[in-house]
């Protein structure tokens, strides 16, 4: 009997081994294609017969297509946009959901509920007013008191970032990874003399790293993706991230695909080397978050 439980499980996992396998192979087919693609030529791309593998793997595409523009510029768009995205969203998530989740005050579970509903709202729908918001700001641009007679925050790297600057599920994922600590933790640190910004920063920041390196990876993707709001918030080339950079190999009545591809496939790696990098915690942290409700 114990036998065949052994034989069930091993042949489980072989299942589950096999369906994550092939799952994998799915998800991985596009990029794949992609690489392949940005290593082909011209002539292989429009050929109306489909083949993975190029006849002559044309490295130089890539050389080529980060000089056919400014690609130096963009990429130090993207950089400094999304570090100071990520340590702004890091510092402010933290703070509230640590608030949110070990302090007590007035009013504290409905001021949680009404920062959840930010979470309801696509971020489709907000677009606008953030828009009208980053146009007539105070003494900025141009603006006068009243935000009126300049540009305000258009076009400028404050105007695309303050969108990035915070929001509602990070505040989540940090207050759901803090109520997981006994209460004990935040005696032993009123007996150690500290306070409550001495206890987060001395006791629970170093015990936090798997929640940490998930905003990290989270903040990271979709600031560096992100594609519509520096589109509407930017006028100029020299504002323009990585995203919007693309743009360049299209024009009316051609797209120039493998250097398109070739800057795809050098725009997603610094992705993937950072989840790489921090997979270890950010599948603790996901597992560990979302415990207690």
């Amino acid at each position: 009997m114990k036998h065949s439980l052994n034989h069930l499980s091993l042949m489980t996992k072989i299942i589950y081994f096999v369906l994550m396998a092939a799952a994998a192979v799915v998800i991985l087919i596009p990029f794949i294609i992609m690489f392949f693609t940005s290593l082909k030529a011209p002539s292989e791309i429009r050929s109306a017969s489909f083949q993975l593998f190029p006849e002559v793997f044309q490295w130089s595409n890539y050389k080529e297509a980060m000089t056919s523009s400014t690609w130096s510029i963009f990429f130090r768009n993207s950089l400094l946009i999304t570090s100071l995205a990520v340590v702004s969203s890091l510092t402010i998530n933290s703070l509230a959901g640590f608030a949110f989740a070990r302090m007590r005050f007035k009013g504290r579970d409905q001021l949680f509920f009404l920062a959840l509903t930010g979470m309801l709202i696509p971020i489709q729908v907000t677009m606008l007013p953030n828009y009208v918001v980053m146009r007539y700001f105070p003494l900025a641009g141009g603006n006068n008191i009243l935000g009126q007679g300049g540009t305000g925050l258009i076009n400028t790297w404050l105007g695309i970032l303050a969108p990035n600057l915070a929001g509602a599920f990070g505040v989540f994922m940090f207050r759901q990874f803090f109520m997981n600590f006994p209460t004990a933790l935040d005696d032993a640190a009123k007996v150690d003399g500290l306070g409550r910004l001495g206890a987060f920063f001395r006791i629970y920041i170093p015990l936090s790293k798997p929640v940490f390196a998930t905003m990290i990876v989270l903040k990271t993707t979709s600031t560096w993706n992100e594609y519509t709001w520096p589109l509407i918030i930017t006028t100029s080339r020299d504002k323009w991230t990585v995203q919007l950079a693309l743009s360049v190999f299209k024009t009316e009545f051609n797209t120039q695909w493998h250097l398109l591809m070739a800057a795809t496939v050098l725009i997603t790696l610094p992705v993937l080397l950072l989840y790489a990098f921090l997979q270890q915690y950010f599948i603790e942290g996901i597992t560990t978050t979302g415990i207690k409700a």
